[in-house]
């Protein structure tokens, strides 16, 4: 599937919180939508976190996948940024047609661009589908991941 991965505007988060409220992600509990434009307003105060829609080329155009990604500036590491990206998710309807490649790969190649070192993400320890999908993107099980509630 073709498509048109770009920066996510204010209009479309109906169609992200739409995808986030899938039972793999937030189980239908979502932020409202106005509470979602500020925090996206919130987004482009830091330098470089963004949130990005996957868009198939079907008129009209239909919002299919979203992730952001965080590139951090480091002091270790000889100052060489590494990269976050987070919130990955694909309509279960157009899951396996290559939507979460293709997000994964652009997510990569704005890493390189930015210089990183490394590009991580964090997934549910039931998410065993989709740590499937990483591994055969190439992601290895790294480290040991912490959690504590705040």
């Amino acid at each position: 599937m073709k498509l048109q991965i770009r920066q996510a505007t204010a209009e479309d988060l109906p169609a992200v919180l739409a995808l986030y409220a899938q039972p793999d992600m937030d189980d239908g509990r979502v932020l409202p939508l106005q509470e979602a434009q500020q925090l996206l307003a919130q987004f482009s105060r830091y330098p470089d976190y963004r949130l990005y829609v996957a868009c198939n080329d079907t008129q009209p155009a239909s919002t299919v996948g979203t992730f952001a990604l965080l590139v951090m500036h480091n002091l270790a590491h000889c100052g060489t940024p590494s990269a976050i990206v987070e919130d990955v998710v694909v309509s279960p309807a157009h899951q396996g047609r290559g939507i979460g490649h293709q997000m994964m790969e652009h997510a990569r190649e704005l890493a390189r661009q930015a210089g990183c070192y490394k590009l991580v993400l964090s997934s549910n320890r039931k998410r065993e589908r989709a740590h499937a999908f990483y591994e055969s993107l190439g992601f290895q099980r790294h480290g040991i991941s912490y959690l504590i509630e705040t």
